[in-house]
C-alpha cells in the first residue's frame, strides 16, 4: 500500500470527511482573512458588535463565543486600528462598553466579501441547492449535538 493513500477503511465516514472538509475550510478562511490583515477572531467580534450593538467583553465573549482570555487582544488589535472603541460604562465604570465604529462597520464588509469568496472557493464543485441542502444538514447535526452538550444554541445560529 503507498503511504500517502488514505486506508479504504476510514476514507468514506462521514466523521472523517468532515474533519477533512473542515481542515480546508479553516485554512481557506484563515488565509482569506490574512490577506486583508484579519483574523477570524475580528470577524467574529466585528459581526456581534454590528448584529448585537455596544457590549461588555464579557457579554461579547458569550455572544462570539470568544474565551475572555483571547477577546481582551482581540479588543486590543482592533482599537488599534480604530475598527472598535472602548468607553466606560456608565452604569459600572470599572466595566468597558465595546462598540463598532464606522471604520469598524467598513472593515466588516470587507471581511465579509473575503469570506463569501472562501465560501465559493470551498464549495465550488456543489449547486447552489447542493450548497443550501449542505448548510441545512450541517445545521441540523450542529443543532442536535449541541443540545446533547448544553451548548448555547442561540451561538449557533
Amino acid at each position: 500500500m503507498n503511504t500517502e493513500e488514505t486506508p479504504a477503511r476510514w476514507e468514506g465516514l462521514p466523521s472523517w470527511l468532515l474533519g477533512q472538509t473542515a481542515n480546508h475550510a479553516h485554512r481557506l478562511v484563515g488565509d482569506g482573512f490574512s490577506s486583508v490583515g484579519a483574523r477570524g477572531y475580528h470577524y467574529r467580534l466585528l459581526a456581534t458588535l454590528e448584529e448585537h450593538g455596544p457590549a461588555s467583553q464579557a457579554a461579547l465573549g458569550r455572544r462570539s463565543g470568544i474565551h475572555l482570555s483571547d477577546m481582551v487582544a482581540t479588543i486590543n488589535e482592533l482599537a488599534d486600528r480604530g475598527l472598535v472603541e472602548r468607553a466606560p460604562d456608565p452604569s459600572d465604570r470599572r466595566r468597558n462598553i465595546i462598540s463598532l465604529t464606522s471604520a469598524g462597520a467598513r472593515q466588516l464588509r470587507r471581511l465579509e466579501k473575503r469570506l463569501a469568496e472562501c465560501q465559493d472557493e470551498l464549495l465550488a464543485p456543489l449547486s447552489p441547492e447542493e450548497r443550501q441542502r449542505l448548510a441545512e444538514l450541517l445545521s441540523k447535526l450542529l443543532v442536535h449535538h449541541n443540545r446533547r452538550t448544553g451548548a448555547p444554541e442561540e451561538r449557533w445560529r
